[in-house]
């Protein structure tokens, strides 16, 4: 990494700190899009975001910064990815707030659903209802999926890897970026953003 600090945060934007968690969509699988998580937290840290933490290895960083909206600080942190490491790849921010909600209010599982067949895609921004509406319910039988603002929550109970309601399917019905975590990993980014 070179000295120069993509988007790093200036003295005048510095208010209170606040609980973020920045999702990166398709790193680590395979061959592709390779990043090692101490490189990641290095480059999160390098515009200017403070107690960096990462979870696994698909992406999952938990981090503190003053800095403005979640829209500005995924496009700073996908700017800096492609500047650093050659390859762009789009970051879904949530709050600690939000992500509270959706550990929270997850309809299946409140339903008694084994929760190792739970995911949540986590998109970009709020879809328009008149998009959420045209998704077909019965695409991808038993799986089910229920829309929730700027998430949706799926029950894939044959797995997650053989169901047709992937994330092409979202990102083209729903419009913008998305990325999908379980239930275990939504769970514990919840529980490291309140410890934070």
């Amino acid at each position: 990494m070179n000295g120069s600090r993509v988007g790093a945060v200036s003295p005048a934007k510095r208010g209170a700190m606040t609980v973020y968690a920045a999702l990166l969509r398709g790193i680590n699988l395979g061959a592709r899009n390779k990043v090692a998580m101490p490189a990641l937290r290095s480059l999160v840290e390098s515009v200017g975001h403070e107690d960096v933490q990462t979870y696994i290895q698909s992406g999952n960083v938990v981090f503190k910064t003053r800095s403005g909206e979640a829209t500005e600080i995924a496009s700073t942190l996908e700017d800096v990815i492609a500047k650093e490491l050659g390859f762009r790849v789009a970051v879904v921010v949530r709050t600690q707030q939000e992500l509270k909600r959706v550990a929270g209010t997850n309809p299946f599982l409140a339903a008694g659903a084994d929760p190792s067949a739970l995911h949540v895609v986590f998109l970009g921004s709020a879809p328009s209802k008149a998009s959420v509406a045209k998704l077909d319910p019965d695409r991808s039988p038993p799986d089910e999926f229920a829309a929730a603002g700027a998430e949706v929550f799926l029950h894939c109970p044959n797995g997650f890897g053989r169901s047709k309601l992937g994330l092409d399917y979202f990102e083209r019905a729903l419009g913008g970026p998305a990325t999908v975590r379980n239930w275990r990993t939504v769970t514990k980014l919840a529980e490291m953003m309140a410890s934070g």
